[in-house]
């Protein structure tokens, strides 16, 4: 969702209609991670962009804990022409729920949500924090020293902003292990 974080140049905005985001655990990482699980009455936004070279292979192996899904019917954008879109979602039977033992990483959180304030909005970001499931899974605080490899410094604005949204939906924050 943060374009500072890839390497996909023409990245548009787009909102997936019939996914919602939730945050999930798998064995292949340590720590829990966004994906999307079916949700009929949910659409949820975010970024579209051109798979560099076309290289699905090494895209697949980026999300290795992921399924890749066709979605391209139920993506609106404003592109002019109708792309391949793929959503990659944790299928239900290889995740398990955060825990202590695998937390949502809050560097992860910060880099996810500036990307919405980025793209979004304030609004944008609300939306964000209301279409995702899982507010209840402990954050380890690992700002001072980042374990999320793609992380990113926030402006003070940008944290308070994070950190006032956590604390609305009282997430449990823990320290790094």
């Amino acid at each position: 969702m943060n374009r500072d974080t890839h390497v996909f140049d023409d990245a548009h905005t787009a909102s997936l209609r019939g996914w919602r985001r939730v945050w999930r655990h798998t064995t292949l990482r340590p720590v829990a991670y966004l994906t999307v699980v079916p949700d009929a009455d949910s659409t949820i936004e975010g970024l579209i962009a051109a798979v560099p070279g076309d290289d699905w292979i090494a895209l697949d192996e980026r999300e290795r804990a992921y399924d890749r899904v066709h979605a391209a019917h139920q993506i609106t954008h404003g592109l002019p022409h109708e792309p391949q879109i793929a959503v990659y979602t944790i299928p239900d039977g290889r995740h398990g729920i955060p825990s202590e033992t695998y937390p949502v990483l809050l560097s992860y959180i910060d880099v996810v949500v500036q990307g919405y304030l980025r793209e979004f909005g304030e609004d944008g970001a609300e939306r964000f924090f209301n279409t995702t499931s899982g507010w209840d899974a402990p954050v380890m605080d690992d700002r001072a020293a980042p374990v999320y490899p793609r992380h990113r410094t926030l402006k003070p604005d940008e944290q308070d902003f994070v950190d006032d949204r956590l604390r609305a939906l009282s997430v449990r924050i823990i320290d790094p292990a």
